[in-house]
């Protein structure tokens, strides 16, 4: 049975699941459903959200930009972090894009793993998290795809382009996860990456 988190609340992941080694952050939202525009024609193009994780040293800090997995780099350098790829336009239920950690696999410089969706060419398309809507972020043991952890994002993000879904985190020599649920104004990954340089 999944643990359903409230913003702001921090539970242990590794503490009590010594055999938990792989997990799978499922990240998902669904547009609002567009008006048809002129005569049933047009309507805006999608909202193309991208999920990413940032991997952050003690210092909170990104030691090296391969350090930044997204739809253009998969694969963190050292192999401990996945992304499934690229999900145009959310669509359809269930996780729009998942990320698969393999937590003994991190690197002991790594400290903590911020999870970011932000939507592709806001500024261009005019496009922000108002025009989302049932975001959320979930873990799941990834041996048997059964949900340890879900977190309904349920905040009013008009005009925000960004958003900070959650984090995995070390604490005494565990690893805990924090529903984060802020927005912000950042229009792009670079943007959000340059927060952290």
């Amino acid at each position: 049975m999944a643990i359903s988190l409230q913003k702001g609340q921090k539970i242990d992941l590794t503490k009590g699941r010594s055999g938990l080694s792989t997990i799978m952050v499922g990240l998902g939202w669904d547009p609002v459903k567009k008006g048809r525009g002129f005569f049933g024609f047009g309507g805006g193009p999608d909202i193309d959200c991208d999920a990413s994780v940032l991997m952050l040293n003690e210092q909170g800090k990104i030691v090296d930009q391969k350090d930044v997995i997204y739809f253009g780099n998969l694969v963190s350098l050292c192999g401990s972090v996945r992304h499934s790829g690229d999900n145009l336009t959310g669509d359809g239920d269930g996780d729009d894009e998942q990320i698969y950690v393999e937590l003994k696999k991190v690197p002991a410089h790594i400290h903590k793993l911020v999870f970011v969706v932000n939507i592709y060419q806001c500024m261009q398309r005019k496009q922000d998290f108002g025009m989302i809507k049932n975001a959320f972020i979930r873990v799941a043991d990834a041996s048997n795809q059964v949900e340890l952890i879900h977190y309904n994002i349920t905040d009013n993000f008009s005009g925000l382009t960004s958003l900070f879904a959650g984090e995995i985190y070390r604490h005494g020599g565990e690893w805990k996860f924090s529903a984060v649920g802020q927005g912000s104004r950042d229009t792009s990954l670079g943007d959000i990456a340059n927060r952290y340089a």
